[in-house]
């Protein structure tokens, strides 16, 4: 659970925007959960002004061809210190401290032919220069069978270690099967042997279905979806990814729905642009993400909530879900009064179950769910999670708007 750049400031970032953020989630939100602060792409690139990358720029880095924070966006970086200073003041708050990288080396470096930190080849010798992105330039892929590979993406590692570096965001790796199979694997090695715990986030989607167990024996959570926005289309679409990549759901291991597109975003384009999300939209999307335990990464400034924003990602009910829903999975999704209704079910980790409704209709729908349908015998107690509201019985009848969610914990 945290928040992250990209959402609010693209690659234009820069240290202040962090710390205001970092300090509004250890005033606001750190007592439920939330602690991740996390830097996104392009923090070494000293031109950036937007969600858009300038090609070909030049970037920061160190004699080694190691990316350097941009010392005119985060001064605490002068002096060769990193992100070392900046990652210290999340950590006095309480909080942790990540950052965004791209899979590869530098093409500056490869370019300039630098030397490998720790090795005697170079920046030449290791890069795979046919294995480039196609929406960002900055960088080569790294040939994971050439001598020097791994001790470069140790010696990263390494120096993210030493900066206090607790997530990384590594991206264009993904959904790059099979062909940087073997980088992602001398990725995932080096952050487990660079002397710091370090969680590993691999980016973009869709994740291929076909290749969960990498995921799962490289990463900690792993993108199922390309860039997430606030377009209704887009969450619709995210119901039937969450079906598919339920069953891959355990400790340690987290198939990744995207950042939450809420309160205020893309600021560098306009201070007054806001999430397009209905409030409804918003609940179905933080229940879907809950239930099914996606990880949390709030995408908006901020320092900028209203009420309903900081309402929204501090629900107890909720946020008991995302930490205790085991097992989850689609029940049904069926056509009803015109209305389509999905319905998902867990387990509680410390007793009882979740179950949480779904109207993706156009129209406010009414549904009486009888317990015996889904197997569980009895009255039993309910609390709706976003209302707070009780009851006990042997089913649920309640109202559900469109584009809406209802969300209970049985007991």
């Amino acid at each position: 659970m945290g928040w992250n750049s990209w959402d609010c400031y693209g690659a234009a970032v820069n240290e202040k925007t962090v710390r205001k953020n970092a300090e509004y989630m250890a005033d606001k939100l750190k007592k439920y959960g939330w602690e991740y602060v996390v830097v996104d792409i392009q923090w070494y690139e000293p031109t950036a002004q937007s969600h858009e990358y300038h090609p070909f720029t030049e970037l920061c880095m160190n004699e080694y061809g190691q990316l350097m924070p941009a010392e005119n966006r985060f001064p605490s970086a002068k002096g060769g210190k990193g992100f070392a200073a900046l990652a210290e003041y999340v950590h006095s708050l309480g909080l942790k401290f990540g950052i965004h990288i791209m899979r590869g080396i530098p093409r500056q470096a490869v370019h300039n032919d630098l030397p490998v930190s720790g090795t005697a080849v170079t920046a030449r010798q290791i890069a795979k220069t046919d294995s480039i992105c196609s929406w960002n330039t900055d960088m080569y892929g790294v040939d994971a069978s050439k001598p020097g590979a791994y001790e470069y993406y140790l010696g990263l590692f390494r120096l993210y270690a030493s900066w206090g570096v607790d997530f990384v965001k590594c991206d264009d790796i993904c959904r790059e099967m099979p062909h940087c199979r073997e980088e992602l694997r001398l990725i995932s090695r080096a952050a487990k042997e660079c002397g710091r715990e370090i969680v590993l986030s691999i980016s973009p989607g869709p994740a291929l279905l076909e290749e969960a167990e990498l995921y799962k024996e490289t990463a900690a959570m792993w993108r199922i979806t390309d860039d997430f926005w606030d377009e209704w289309r887009l969450l619709y679409g995210m119901f039937e990814r969450c079906e598919k990549w339920c069953t891959h759901t355990g400790l340690g291991n987290y198939p990744d729905a995207d950042m939450l597109p809420i309160g205020a975003l893309r600021q560098d384009y306009s201070e007054d642009d806001r999430t397009k999300f209905t409030e409804d939209e918003q609940y179905t999307m933080l229940t879907l993400w809950s239930i099914f335990r996606s990880p949390l990464f709030i995408g908006g400034e901020m320092t900028k909530f209203d009420k309903f924003t900081l309402d929204l990602v501090t629900n107890e009910g909720i946020l008991d879900m995302h930490k205790n829903a085991r097992h989850a999975h689609q029940v049904f999704r069926k056509s009803i009064d015109g209305n389509e209704l999905i319905l998902w079910i867990a387990a509680c980790a410390y007793g009882g179950s979740y179950i949480a409704l779904f109207n993706a209709g156009e129209s406010t729908a009414q549904y009486t769910l009888d317990f015996k349908s889904i197997e569980l015998e009895g009255e039993l107690s309910y609390t709706e999670l976003w209302s707070a509201v009780e009851g006990a019985g042997s089913s649920i009848s309640c109202k559900i708007p469109p584009h809406g969610a209802k969300a209970f914990y049985l007991r």
